[in-house]
Formats: structure tokens, C-alpha cells, sequence
């Protein structure tokens, strides 16, 4: 068999990938229509599969992990695919079940790749081609599938889901979404299909008009996590007939769920962060919609169950040391602030930062939210995407004057690692990338 290596390379050489290209003509090509088509050479899975479709700005790999987690916990087979992958490309692409997963064998990538592969195709239609194809020959009993930009136009979105869900609305992605987060709302809500029920994770003035009026648009039932009553919810499990009782829309979350509140699931949960409390709730609205019982023990478990890395992951102790993939203004706000209560806690001695970003994304937005007090150590992870080092000091150096600038990730995380004590705190993040260059740097050492 072909070395699969060689078989990704090729893949990510004859298709310019976001991941790595960013957004021009070839890596970036919306609409549905080379999609539908591949869908059809293939005999059509998106129409024998059931699935759950998850946009938004932030938390959908924690939402479709715990989702997957938890329906594989009730006896599913859930097929899950979700971007970006940070080790191996085969991390997009996951069969979930029996309290564990296991990616898409390689030669399975090779036998897709030698059938269906099409210069028309963008890598992520071919990516999205091949989980359909891979989740209809499991006969998974249901996919969970991640939006890759956007929605409206997102190679996912010829689906017709059973439930589909916005977890939340920030700015990123600004010149191909829109300038405002009403702007970005639509986008991602043109996943919302005619009679398919709609969970959104947070209800604002900006945003929940826009929801209302696309949901009444194409006739299908809108809820809100904020609004759900997940009390009524655990009641109607114990019903006899569970269809005939659907939750009202209107009502007001009570303090827990069964015997635990929801703080204190999202505290027993493997996913960190004060915002996991966000994405349980609707995770668990998106369940009863679904007349699914959330399973509470695998939940917690999700990112061990999914293989999900690099949501507030603990990658190394003494120092401690966490890596996160946040890399928006909204993350990052909420990142900075989980770091600044853990250093107010008392428990670290000083907090080191190795830090890296995008060219394209908005790092003036993003400098006034970093701590003042952390030292810092910039890197660009290696990617032609990534803004060097040297200018990202440049603009912070005002703001930050005792940064400095490193050759790579690996580099800034051993000078960061040599400037701590035992007792450091230390962050790894801003973007995938420099996460994905964290761990295979932290691999490669453990096998050296």
C-alpha cells in the first residue's frame, strides 16, 4: 500500500487546505453544488445517515465531542467529524462508541482518495466526501458533524439534520462572515432547516433577532439554551409516551438537573473552563430534543471518550503546563481571565505565556486582554499562515516590554519552561497551530 504519509502530502499539495493556505479562490470555495455532486457519485449518504449539525464561533469540537460522548454512552454509533486536526489528519474523522473512538483507518483515506478525489473539489468538500462516506459504510447510527466556516455556504450544510445548533456568536472570520455579529448570526444560521428544531446556545439583543426571524423564515422550532427547562426535560423521561411531551421554549432553567447542579457537572468535566457550562447547557437541551437521556458520566468524560485535544488541556506538570486553541477576541478574553483566577488563587508562584497568532487575525483586538504580569514568549508555529514572531513582538512591546521573540513554538516553550519554577503556571496557545507544534514537540521528546 501506498505510504500514507505520502498520501496526505500529496492530498494537502494538490488541494490547498485552509489549515495551511488560508482563504483565497483555491483553498476557499463555497457553495453546495460540488458537494451535492460528490454526494451523489457516492450514492447519496447524506440522505440514509441521521446527523447533528453544529456552527458557531466558539465551543463546537466541545459540543460535538460531549454530544458524541454521550449518545455513544445510550448503545450509539456516532460517526464524528470536526476540524481543524492538530496531530494527524485522520483526527477530523472518528467512529465513537463502546466508551472510546478510533479514527478512520489509513487505508480506508487511500481507497476514498483513489475512487472520488477531483481537482474541482476544495480539501475540506473532500474531507467532508469522505466522513460521509466512511460514517455510511460504518452504519453509524448517527453523525455529528462540525460546520467548517460559517454555514450558510459550508460543504456540510446538504444535510438535513435531526437537530441542528449554534453554539455561540463572536468576531472572527469577519471578511468572509460580515463585520458584526448580527452579520455572522445569519451566516451561521443558514443551517437551519424547514421542520428540523434549532438549539442556540446564548439569547442576546444582537443575535436573537436575527435567530427568530431565520428560524420563522424556513418554519422550523427555535430554542434557546438559556431558556430551556431542563427540570421538565428529566421529567418527561420518566413519560410513557416521550413524543407527545415537547419542552416549552419559554421557560426558565432551574438550578439542576437529576441530583447535581449543571456547575457541577461542568466541574466534574475532563473539558475545562468556566464556559463548558455554556456548551453543557446546550449540549443537554440538543439531547432532549433529540429524546435522547443525557448520559452524565460519559459527558464528563468526553474528551478522553473523543480523543479531543487542546480545550484548557493539561499537557505537562511541574510546571504546569495548559494548552488551549482559543484563538479569537471572545476565546482569549475568556482564557486570560480562567489564567488570571489561577494565578489570584495562589497556588502559582508566576505565570509564563508562550503565545502565537495568524496574520489574519485580529491581534490589536486581542493584545489589551492579555495579563500584564505574565512573561512572554512569542512564536510563529510553523505554518505559512502564521505572523512571525518579530512582528508580533513589534506590536506588543508597549504593552508588554519584558517579551521576547523565539525561533519556534518548541523554542519558546523551553525558554519558558527555563525561566519557571515548580510552581509556573504555564500557557500554550493562540492558535491551533501552536498547539499542534506543543504536542508534537512534547511527543517527539517523549520518545527521544
Amino acid at each position: 500500500m501506498q505510504d500514507y504519509d505520502e498520501i496526505i502530502k500529496n492530498l494537502f499539495a494538490r488541494h490547498q487546505s485552509v489549515q495551511n493556505a488560508g482563504f483565497n479562490p483555491d483553498s476557499y470555495k463555497p457553495g453546495l453544488d460540488r458537494i451535492r455532486e460528490l454526494d451523489r457519485k457516492m450514492g447519496s449518504p447524506s440522505e440514509r445517515l441521521r446527523f447533528v449539525h453544529v456552527a458557531g464561533t466558539n465551543g463546537k469540537g466541545s459540543v460535538c465531542s460531549m454530544l458524541a460522548a454521550s449518545l455513544s454512552g445510550n448503545g450509539c454509533r456516532v460517526g464524528l467529524f470536526t476540524s481543524p486536526h492538530l496531530l494527524d489528519f485522520r483526527e477530523r474523522i472518528k467512529i465513537v462508541e463502546d466508551g472510546g473512538c478510533r479514527m478512520i483507518p489509513r487505508d480506508s483515506v487511500l481507497e476514498f482518495l483513489q475512487k472520488y478525489d477531483s481537482p474541482e473539489l476544495s480539501f475540506f468538500e473532500i474531507t467532508t466526501g469522505l466522513a460521509l462516506w466512511y460514517f455510511d459504510r460504518c452504519q453509524v447510527d448517527i453523525a455529528v458533524l462540525e460546520v467548517g466556516l460559517g454555514g450558510l455556504l459550508d460543504s456540510t450544510n446538504i444535510v438535513v439534520p435531526e437537530v441542528s445548533i449554534v453554539t455561540s456568536i463572536g468576531l472572527d472570520h469577519c471578511a468572509l462572515l460580515g463585520d458584526t455579529r448580527a452579520l455572522i448570526a445569519g451566516q451561521k444560521a443558514g443551517i437551519f432547516k424547514s421542520g428540523v428544531p434549532a438549539v442556540v446556545g446564548e439569547r442576546d439583543d444582537e443575535t436573537a433577532p436575527v435567530f427568530e426571524a431565520a428560524a420563522a423564515a424556513v418554519h422550523c422550532p427555535l430554542f434557546f439554551a438559556d431558556d430551556f427547562d431542563f427540570e421538565n426535560c428529566l421529567q418527561e423521561y420518566l413519560a410513557e409516551n416521550r413524543d407527545d411531551n415537547r419542552p416549552d421554549a419559554s421557560s426558565v432553567i432551574p438550578d439542576s438537573i437529576g441530583d447535581l447542579s449543571l456547575d457541577d457537572i461542568a466541574a466534574r468535566m475532563d473539558l475545562k473552563g468556566e464556559w463548558q457550562s455554556k456548551n453543557l447547557r446546550t449540549v443537554l437541551c440538543a439531547l432532549d430534543l433529540l429524546g435522547e437521556e443525557p448520559d452524565v458520566e460519559a459527558i464528563t468524560h468526553a474528551a478522553d471518550i473523543t480523543g479531543l485535544h487542546g480545550r484548557w488541556e493539561t499537557v505537562g506538570v511541574s510546571p504546569m503546563t495548559i494548552a488551549d486553541i482559543g484563538h479569537n477576541p471572545a476565546a482569549l478574553k475568556e482564557n486570560f481571565a480562567r489564567l488570571r483566577a489561577e494565578m489570584d488563587g495562589g497556588e502559582y508562584d508566576k505565570l509564563l505565556i508562550v503565545y502565537g497568532i495568524m496574520a489574519d487575525k485580529d491581534l490589536q483586538g486581542i493584545l489589551p486582554l492579555m495579563p500584564l504580569d505574565a512573561e512572554y514568549f512569542f512564536a510563529a508555529p510553523d505554518t505559512p499562515r502564521a505572523l512571525p514572531a518579530a512582528v508580533i513582538l513589534s506590536e506588543a512591546k508597549a504593552l508588554l516590554p519584558s517579551a521576547q521573540a523565539c525561533e519556534s513554538v518548541s523554542d519558546a516553550l523551553l525558554k519558558a519552561r527555563a525561566a519557571a519554577t515548580p510552581k509556573s503556571l504555564i500557557y500554550v496557545g493562540g492558535s491551533a497551530f501552536v498547539v499542534a507544534d506543543c504536542l508534537k514537540f512534547l511527543q517527539s521528546s517523549k520518545n527521544d
